[in-house]
């Protein structure tokens, strides 16, 4: 599975290892603890529906890059600093990848993950 940026019709993967956070446990979890992750890399947490969806920071030993999203289209997107950050948007995906990794990114773009 990878995550694809589809700004304009040319779709380019922002990761290409993805992992879910689906039970309350791994949301809850999250990145915390980990000390790095790999370039091409997403945590994706999926919700039932649209809603206030907040990230923090607590444990987490570098910067990431946080999209908030709503039927795949971006709604916003944060880079959040290590230990001390807490951000929300209204989400149905929220995805965090390395710091940097989605730079190029906007609100009203779409991503979207594919098999």
């Amino acid at each position: 599975m990878r995550l694809v940026h589809d700004p304009d019709g040319a779709a380019r993967p922002l990761a290409t290892e993805v992992e879910y956070a689906e039970s309350m446990l791994e949301q809850g979890r999250g990145l915390m603890f980990r000390s790095s992750i790999p370039d091409d890399y997403a945590l994706v947490f999926p919700f039932d529906r649209p809603s206030r969806q907040f990230i923090h920071m607590l444990f987490v030993r570098f910067p990431l890059d946080v999209l908030w999203l709503v039927d795949e289209e971006v709604q916003a997107v944060e880079t959040l600093r290590p230990w001390r950050s807490v951000s929300y948007a209204k989400a149905d995906t929220v995805i965090e990848l390395p710091g940097g990794a989605a730079s190029d990114v906007s609100a009203g773009d779409t991503v979207r993950l594919e098999p």
